[in-house]
């Protein structure tokens, strides 16, 4: 039996087998430099150098062949080897990313009518009769249906154990953990017991049926955004008209006289649409110009010393929210929201603003929109339909991806101020009390940092509550090290500004309250977390990458010190990830699919730690990657597994044996084994 297939078969017998000592047959240790930049400082008595056929090794972030080549591993050994075979070898490594990666899932091949899910009755009577092309004979339907899930992790459906009853009915795979399968009667919990479970793990921020289609057939009335974006519009324009040059023909304000067209009527009509548009708009700059338009008074929003997790696109979902929660998070965010579709009341997008109760303390929904109109009714729909389970709304202007860059969202905006400023200004006007946010990176170039200025306009033209900074550019992407420096010194500035405004407007009624400054950039571990903070401008720090790699951060961070988890501990937090997820995607064959796809986008992060009990030195930082190594058994070997094989079969502990449709391609082709 392989490395990999004897690992399972331990764990799942609760045997755990000392991999950590060296003496294994086919298995050579090597010391490793400590020297070497970007190399994760590894006991020597924990890498792996030559690994027999079949044997389970974790890392690989050093590639060994690589760094050292089979020569280098025999010239160590007995002197000789040539530099040829490394070369070669380096070349047919795999690099790069699977950028044209589709993970989704095939629906269930044999459906059974959504009238019997939950079990036949008079009402259920499906109105197409023979003309529905699903199952209608429940037995038929479960002789079709995959095989029920049985593990050792899951005895008895998690959803019917979170919410008394199971939404998934006969299509559960879990089944006969709340069913009679001999009258095919499903279990629930009593109404008492039911409403407890519902309280405490409900999900919120859902749109209702009606209201979505409201959006879908044009019908929402964008009242708030409408009148605002005509102010703005009024702005620009005498803006425009200001600019001209001398002698042009002047527009605002005065009345220009028509001259008829002989035979064309809506020439005139439009002439006067034109005029009367020119008239209204002069009426609101006149009444606006000197002041900023203001909404309602909004909700207080207090970050200083939140821990909070950053808004992570695809695997920031709402099971790794709340596993962040519950472990130790105090602020959320959802995953970024494209405007339009927003207001277009697409199903996918609106699935992002949803969370987990446990969140509606601090759960903030980010957006990205190119245009004020876009930015303001997205605003708008957000605050009317789910409002009551949102702290903020955050405007992404950080988003390094080439096709919203090339939109003119994300950090484009970086490069269009003013349009920045416009959206921020609509989007306060339009979302009533929830308070309105703005996430930037330093600029969009290496060597031009442009937010120290641009957060003078902020603060002086703007009422956002918080700005969070990313200590990197666009062209950075996540390479080199976020640039905390700067981010201080934005932080200094900011203040330096807002002093400024409380003085010019001590004698006005407008109040501000103090603007929350978040930073962010390679934050993995409390003490760098606790050293930003010296800096008293600096609200909070948020952490993303290293929520991913480490969930337990904010346990950390709170406790003031490093936890080396063991790895039942962290196969205990895999669980409660399983759990979660098939809480919120449901437990029959699609959904289990979809636990099981972005299981593996967890892992394609989760792997990455290193523990700390095989380390020289600690903390590791992010640009660190170990050579291949093997951990202190078998378990934890296979948790730092780079090949998503390995987290396929790990998931399997959880949600059962994958089926041959189950498809998952990782983000990075260095994981394709």
């Amino acid at each position: 039996m392989g490395g990999k297939e004897a690992c399972l078969k331990r764990v799942l017998s609760g045997g755990q087998e000392d991999g950590g000592d060296g003496a294994e047959e086919g298995i050579s240790y090597k010391k490793h430099s400590n020297g070497r930049k970007g190399v994760a400082p590894v006991k020597a008595e924990f890498v792996v150098l030559d690994v027999r056929e079949g044997g389970s090794v974790a890392g690989g972030g050093l590639d060994i062949e690589e760094e050292f080549g089979p020569e280098r591993i025999q010239t160590d050994a007995s002197g000789s080897g040539n530099g040829d075979g490394g070369s070669a070898r380096k070349k047919n490594k795999k690099r790069g990313q699977n950028k044209n990666r589709d993970n989704r899932q095939a629906k269930e091949e044999h459906q059974l009518c959504s009238r019997l899910v939950r079990g036949a009755a008079d009402d259920n009577v499906c109105p197409y009769g023979s003309q529905c092309r699903y199952i209608h004979d429940v037995r038929e339907y479960l002789s079709l249906k995959a095989e029920e899930i049985v593990c050792e992790q899951f005895k008895v459906c998690p959803v019917f154990e979170s919410l008394g009853y199971c939404p998934m009915g006969f299509k559960c795979r879990f089944l006969s953990t709340h069913c009679d399968m001999d009258a095919l009667v499903l279990v629930e919990k009593p109404d008492e017991e039911r409403k407890v479970l519902w309280d405490a793990n409900h999900e919120i921020n859902q749109i209702a049926g009606d209201k979505k289609l409201d959006l879908v057939k044009r019908r929402f009335p964008f009242d708030k955004s409408e009148f605002v974006l005509e102010i703005i519009d009024a702005i620009q324009q005498e803006f425009r008209d200001a600019m001209k040059e001398p002698g042009a023909k002047e527009q605002s304000g005065e009345v220009r006289e028509i001259t008829p067209v002989d035979g064309v009527p809506q020439v005139e009509q439009r002439e006067k649409k034109l005029e009367a548009k020119r008239h209204r708009q002069k009426k609101l700059y006149n009444q606006y110009h000197e002041t900023r338009f203001f909404a309602q008074e909004k909700k207080p929003l207090d970050l200083h010393h939140k821990r909070i997790l950053s808004p992570l696109t695809t695997v920031g979902n709402l099971p790794f929210r709340r596993l962040m929660r519950k472990l130790g998070a105090d602020v959320t965010y959802s995953e970024m929201a494209l405007a339009v579709p927003l207001i277009q009341g697409t199903n996918s997008e609106w699935a992002l603003p949803r969370a987990h109760c446990s969140e509606s303390d601090g759960f903030g929904v980010q957006i990205a929109a190119s245009k004020p109109w876009q930015a303001a009714k997205a605003a708008e729909v957000l605050a009317t339909h789910v409002g009551s389970g949102i702290s903020e709304i955050n405007l992404n202007s950080g988003c390094p991806i080439d096709l919203l860059y090339r939109q003119g969202s994300g950090s484009a905006l970086l490069d269009n101020p003013a349009r920045m400023i416009r959206c921020l200004n609509a989007m306060n006007y339009v979302s009533n009390d929830i308070p309105v946010s703005v996430k930037l990176r330093t600029g969009t170039k290496d060597d031009h940092p442009i937010v120290q200025g641009l957060s003078k306009r902020l603060v002086m033209e703007t009422d956002v509550a918080a700005i969070t900074l990313h200590g990197r550019n666009r062209q950075q992407r996540y390479t080199r090290s976020a640039d905390w420096d700067y981010v201080g010194e934005v932080a200094n500035s900011l203040r330096q500004y807002e002093a400024e405004r409380t003085e010019k407007l001590k004698e006005s009624r407008e109040s501000k309250l103090r603007i929350q400054f978040v930073g962010n950039g390679d934050c993995n571990n409390w003490e760098d977390w606790y050293k930003h903070l010296n800096n008293k401008n600096i609200d909070s720090v948020m952490v993303a990458r290293g929520a991913l790699i480490k969930p337990w951060i904010f346990e950390e961070i709170d406790g003031q010190q490093y936890l080396d988890k063991s790895s039942s501990e962290r196969l205990d937090i895999l669980k409660d990830y399983a759990k979660f997820a098939m809480d919120h995607w449901g437990t029959d064959e699609y959904g289990i699919s979809q636990c099981r796809r972005f299981f593996c986008e967890f892992m394609s992060f989760f792997h990455r730690y290193v523990p700390m009990g095989i380390c020289e030195r600690y903390p590791i930082q992010l640009n660190e990657r170990p050579p291949n190594w093997r951990g202190r058994d078998d378990l934890e070997t296979w948790l730092g597994s780079t090949g998503v094989s390995d987290w396929i079969k790990l998931s399997d502990l959880f949600f059962g044996k994958a089926n041959d449709k189950f498809v998952f391609q990782p983000k990075h082709k260095s994981n394709s084994t």
